[in-house]
């Protein structure tokens, strides 16, 4: 046997996957309990029925107002004394603390040996903060306990300890058992002036980390408010059992006569506005070529700039522009009125309902066009210079460079953005909508999100509105992968 080869022993390959199994226990646990932050039933600081249930820790923690918007009277008869609402949201903000502390700890232990080492001394200090929390949490839940009791309205306050502190508890005692387990069986480093250092692919990960947890948070947790779909829930009610009706909403959209008049109408909306969005998603393209036909870079970046910008600006600032241009008294009518010397020009062109789709187009456009280009700007500056200097020695001239090497080259770009305009037919957004919608045009320029808007919050239908923003989602699913199958049959290539 040559004399450097190394024998692994059976002692340290077990050590080895001790090593690493309480590593990845340690980094699922982490990964939960920075999840349970925002899941509204895994809150431990909901001691009390009157806290509102769709609060999660992280909210209890920093709004007060979601603690006591549904404890007036109990505040103001000292049921609860104010000093134990204050007691919770610091306990809420401690155990925050230690599962940040916790998470950066696992996000550490990413790295090499000594990275490993250094991040498992975070969830050794952090756990025991969660715990610190979680008993100031007890704490507050014994103090209100006792001054119900005290003045004998313990079933208006309704207290209680809620399923999410046992949860929190175990998160907390697995996070300091397995970082103190792996810190144990890890070996310190041997050369003390190596250095912190961590795999490309790990840094990458946690580049993309906060993305995905904020995908998470914004996009995929609020689909627990489905729920809502199949129960006869009212706001400022509760849901349970007692008030389950099934599919009972998702039937009501085909039975009821006046609702399926609404659905056909913003369905109609809802379409040709995305068709003509469509039909005109060659225009950032062709603005991205232009652009950069400009010579002059100075020029070229001023009117980038210029472009740009509106995308930032919010729809009620444009709005009220629209409004100084196109009112009773904008600047179109006293241009006609005083220039052009016309006798009644007091046209409200925002309020008539006359080409409502067209209006929303130009405005969109306007809006967005500067900012759409972007990624075809992008798409120019990564095609090879090489083929245009070998177009420019065939004797191509401009236009010919750009037909024949920017457009294909921007093609596949384009392409992807087409197919996902498709997938995304049904999402118009409403904020545009909501701000030019009146009662003249309603009927032509509400869409599929401002209906869901409107019979939701307007009118308090929250059932049958998370029943039509359920059936939109699954549509824009199913065309999302009809759309990658179109693209993997024509061109070979998945968008997914």
């Amino acid at each position: 046997m040559n004399e450097h080869t190394k024998v692994i022993r059976p002692e340290t390959e077990k050590t080895g996957a001790w090593q690493k199994t309480a590593l990845w226990i340690f980094r699922l646990t982490a990964l939960l309990s920075g999840m349970a932050l925002f899941f509204p039933p895994a809150n431990p600081g909901r001691i009390s029925e009157k806290i509102n249930e769709a609060a999660s820790l992280f909210t209890t923690g920093i709004s007060r107002e979601t603690i006591t918007n549904s404890m007036g009277r109990i505040l103001r008869s000292h049921w609860i004394q104010d000093g134990d609402i204050t007691l919770l949201m610091i306990a809420c903000v401690i155990v925050m603390l230690g599962v940040i502390a916790c998470a950066a700890g696992a996000c550490m232990s990413l790295g090499n040996r000594k990275m490993q080492r250094r991040g498992l001394t975070l969830p050794l200090i952090g756990a025991p903060v969660m715990g610190i929390g979680l008993f100031l949490i007890h704490r507050a839940y014994r103090n209100m306990m006792a001054h119900g009791e005290e003045v004998g309205k313990l079933d208006t306050i309704r207290v209680m300890l809620p399923d999410g502190f046992t949860v929190f508890c175990i998160f907390a005692g697995l996070l300091f058992v397995t970082a103190l387990c792996a810190f144990l069986i890890m070996k310190p480093e041997k050369d003390p002036a190596a250095k912190m250092e961590m795999d490309e692919k790990y840094r990458l990960f946690l580049m993309m980390l906060p993305v995905i947890l904020l995908s998470f948070v914004f996009a995929y947790l609020p689909i627990w408010g489905w729920r809502y779909a199949f129960f006869d829930y009212k706001p400022g009610g509760s849901i349970g059992p007692e008030n389950f009706v099934g599919l009972k909403w998702f039937g009501s959209l085909f039975n009821d006569p006046a609702t399926v008049r609404d659905l056909v109408r913003v369905l109609r909306n809802t379409l040709i506005m995305s068709g003509l969005g469509i039909a005109t998603s060659w225009l950032p393209i062709a603005f991205a070529v232009l652009l950069a036909e400009i010579r002059s870079t100075k020029f070229q970046r001023t009117v980038q700039t210029l472009t740009t910008i509106p995308n930032f600006i919010s729809w009620v600032l444009v709005y009220a522009i629209a409004i100084a241009i196109f009112s009773t008294d904008g600047f179109v009518n006293s241009f006609l009125t005083n220039v052009m010397h016309q006798t009644g020009a007091n046209t409200n062109y925002l309020q008539i309902a006359d080409h409502t789709w067209l209006k929303m187009l130009l405005w969109g456009t306007w809006k967005g066009v500067g900012w759409s280009a972007i990624v075809y700007i992008a798409g120019i500056a990564g095609i090879d210079q090489q083929l245009y200097e070998a177009a420019r020695v065939d004797g191509a001239n401009r236009f010919r460079c750009i037909w024949h090497i920017t457009i294909p080259g921007l093609m596949p770009t384009y392409m992807v953005m087409l197919l996902m305009s498709i997938a995304g037919i049904l999402s118009n957004g409403m904020e545009q909508y909501l701000v030019f919608e009146n009662a003249m045009n309603k009927d032509v320029i509400e869409v599929l999100d401002l209906y869901v808007y409107h019979i939701g919050i307007g009118q308090n239908q929250i059932p049958l509105s998370t029943v039509v923003g359920i059936s939109k989602s699954l549509i824009g699913v199913t065309l999302l992968f009809g759309a990658n199958g179109i693209s993997k049959a024509i061109r070979g290539e998945s968008i997914i």
